[in-house]
């Protein structure tokens, strides 16, 4: 590679002269003038006029020392972008994203079945704050710093992050109703209990089927609000309007003041670990693996 020839070159054409270049690359002027001369010869191209009051770039030169720039940077990334990879490759653990809303716990069911087949195989977990910006960014960016999350998804909902899913199982949608709300010492609720009362629905447009359910109940009346994700912010704010909330299996005790009532619905949802399109071979062979683990 030209690397250390274009480093050289930049450095002189940048200060006119073999000795403040050398000076700046800890190499001695005769060092420098050698590397120009051969690098001048392999591209049988003049870069300097040499004067008796220093260098001057060539009009060759100056067109040289532009793309010799770019030339150079886009080495340096090459090489950055090689190692990311190579380092991701030879990676032997897998590093799982997780939050209040997004744990690590769906693997605790098959950690047995994946150890005895993937021995050496290590699990990191990665802490990361649930807000709008970085569940947003951490999908866009899987494989970077975070391998996989587990998440509800929907096709759409792929498409708009730039991951892929491996479903796992689908989770039930649930009410959970504040423990002041008249309704929350029903054995059961219908949509017809809930006619003229207000439910709160994670934004439309977010998952297909929380749409669907939501489409039935204002159909027969039930009025609904949005909150834009499922974060505890949309909890705490149930509790303080004293409103029910559509949430999901598994959050049963996100908040000791929601009570989770029975329905006479079965809507759910797609459930399963988001990862990137473009997967490390660990991380390919870890969801092949969770895929024949769970249809099984």
């Amino acid at each position: 590679m030209l690397n250390g020839q274009l480093k050289t070159f930049i450095k002189t054409a940048e200060s006119g002269s073999f000795t403040k270049a050398a000076e700046l690359l800890f190499l001695t002027p005769t060092a420098v003038m050698k590397q120009i001369n051969a690098l001048e010869k392999q591209i049988s191209v003049t870069l300097f006029e040499r004067t008796n009051h220093g260098l001057r770039l060539t009009k060759a030169g100056e067109s040289f020392l532009q793309d010799a720039r770019y030339l150079l940077e886009y080495s340096e990334r090459a090489v950055l972008k090689a190692q990311k990879i190579d380092e991701g490759e030879n990676r032997s653990s897998i590093r799982i994203g997780t939050s209040v809303m997004t744990p690590a716990t769906f693997i605790l069911d098959i950690w047995s079945q994946i150890q005895s087949r993937m021995p050496t195989l290590k699990i990191e977990l990665i802490p990361f704050d649930n807000n709008p910006v970085n569940s947003r960014e951490i999908l866009l960016h899987l494989g970077q710093h975070i391998d996989i999350v587990a998440g509800l998804y929907d096709d759409r909902f792929l498409a708009d992050r730039g991951c892929k899913a491996e479903h796992l199982y689908d989770k039930k949608l649930l009410l959970a109703v504040p423990v002041a709300h008249p309704l929350h010492a029903e054995p059961l609720i219908t949509a017809d209990k809930l006619k003229g009362q207000k439910v709160l629905f994670i934004r439309r447009g977010w998952n297909v089927h929380i749409d669907r359910l939501r489409d039935m109940l204002e159909s027969r009346g039930v009025e609904t609000e949005d909150f834009d994700m499922f974060a505890i912010a949309a909890y705490n704010r149930a509790v303080s309007e004293n409103t029910p909330i559509i949430t999901v299996e598994g959050w049963e005790d996100v908040h000791p003041l929601l009570k989770l009532v029975s329905t006479d619905w079965n809507d759910a949802v797609p459930f399963g670990i988001l990862y990137s399109p473009t997967p490390t071979r660990l991380v390919r062979q870890f969801i092949e693996l969770v895929g024949k683990i769970t249809s099984t």
